[in-house]
């Protein structure tokens, strides 16, 4: 959905990416509109370096484009998005620096703008990766909706950069505003977290590593959902080419290749952090197949009918809002992707009823396993 956002310095046109008519939810909300509000009426000074963190779909960012910021972002989705709203805007390419979680930092940060993450462990990697950067004189202002912002992530920001207060709530969302302290003695950043898997998982997995870097879905442990997953995965045998859709931390595929070392393994997710655990957790187990690791909007970019299997524990979340929207891009995607007698491997929550939805895109769906809470389904491309 194409929408407006009035600033300060008037209205912009805004969309997610990939864009759909179809889509209700907004490339912006009143988090962002109350800190452009605050910028302005206090006269902010947006000299030096403005950098602006978790920006979702470049909202902050394009309005912000006449200083020369810079976005840090863990999602390609948002990081596109932004480019074409910045386009949109009539923003000159390179007006604003867009760079990943993953990437250095600026080496100096004069503003410090934050739109406060669903994920409190990415929200502290990285303020502790910007703070060295930040010095006395930086402006920090976090910004959120008030379910988003708690006394938890007050405490982040006053172990890691020093003093905060907030703001008073207005259309549900708050500010944060932090006075640096460069005197502080910050923690120690725990990411990324490794840890080993236990014993009783199945498969070639068992007691093995994983590497979690901060924002991965349940970084601190194996989300049960992956471990009901990794219980019933397909044999494989010979070159066969899977893809670890949404792979996260990359346990599903790591589990494939180290069954199958002949398996040709795709790991693709939309989150750079997700990415970059996928690859660490697979060198970690010192697999000696072939693998690839791609940021990207699900399967876009690869090959029709190239893809022997593809691997999906999706998301029904985007960011606050609960929406299949993603899941029906991975199904077609994979659909798409998989060559005639592939197959799409799907875990869910029971009640999700995604077999409803494999049956109208492949005309199948068969029930793999499944207990109270959730179901393994394989959907198989005909013809």
């Amino acid at each position: 959905m194409n929408d407006c956002m009035t600033t300060p310095w008037g209205e912009i046109a805004l969309a997610r990416h990939p864009e759909d008519p179809r889509e209700r939810l907004r490339a912006w909300d009143a988090s962002d509109a109350y800190l452009l509000r605050h910028l302005a009426e206090q006269d902010v000074a947006l000299d030096g370096t403005v950098v602006v963190l978790g920006d979702r779909w470049g909202a902050l960012v394009t309005a912000l484009a006449a200083h020369g910021p810079t976005q840090i972002t863990d999602s390609w989705l948002g990081q596109e998005a932004t480019r074409a709203n910045l386009a949109r805007a009539g923003v000159a390419p390179g007006a604003v620096r867009l760079l990943t979680t993953q990437d250095p930092v600026p080496e100096r940060i004069d503003v410090l703008l934050v739109r406060v993450p669903k994920s409190l462990a990415l929200l502290e990697d990285q303020l502790q990766r910007l703070a060295p950067a930040v010095h006395a004189g930086t402006v920090v202002v976090g910004t959120g909706m008030v379910k988003e912002i708690h006394t938890s992530t007050l405490k982040l920001f006053e172990r890691i950069l020093g003093p905060v207060r907030t703001s008073l709530a207005e259309q549900k969302a708050r500010l944060v505003f932090c006075v640096p302290d460069p005197s502080l003695k910050r923690p120690v950043n725990p990411w990324p977290y490794a840890y080993a898997l236990p014993d009783d998982v199945g498969g070639p997995l068992s007691g093995r590593p994983v590497v979690n870097h901060a924002g991965v879905f349940c970084a601190d442990r194996l989300d049960i959902g992956t471990r009901f997953l990794l219980g019933h995965l397909p044999r494989t045998s010979g070159t066969r080419r899977v893809v670890d859709l949404g792979c996260g931390n990359g346990v599903v595929g790591t589990a494939v290749a180290l069954a199958n070392p002949e398996a040709e393994v795709l790991f693709t997710d939309e989150s750079f952090q997700a990415v970059a655990s996928a690859e660490a957790t697979y060198k970690a187990n010192g697999v000696p197949g072939h693998a690839e690791f791609r940021v990207g909007d699900g399967l876009a970019g690869v090959a029709d009918g190239s893809v022997d299997i593809v691997l999906n524990n999706p998301p029904f979340h985007s960011h606050q809002a609960t929406t299949d929207a993603t899941a029906w891009r991975m199904f077609t995607g994979a659909r798409r992707a998989l060559r005639p007698g592939g197959e799409l491997w799907v875990v869910g929550n029971r009640h999700l009823g995604y077999h409803v939805k494999l049956k109208r895109l492949f005309g199948n769906a068969e029930l793999v396993a499944g207990d109270r809470k959730f179901v393994v389904l394989r959907a198989v491309r005909q013809g």
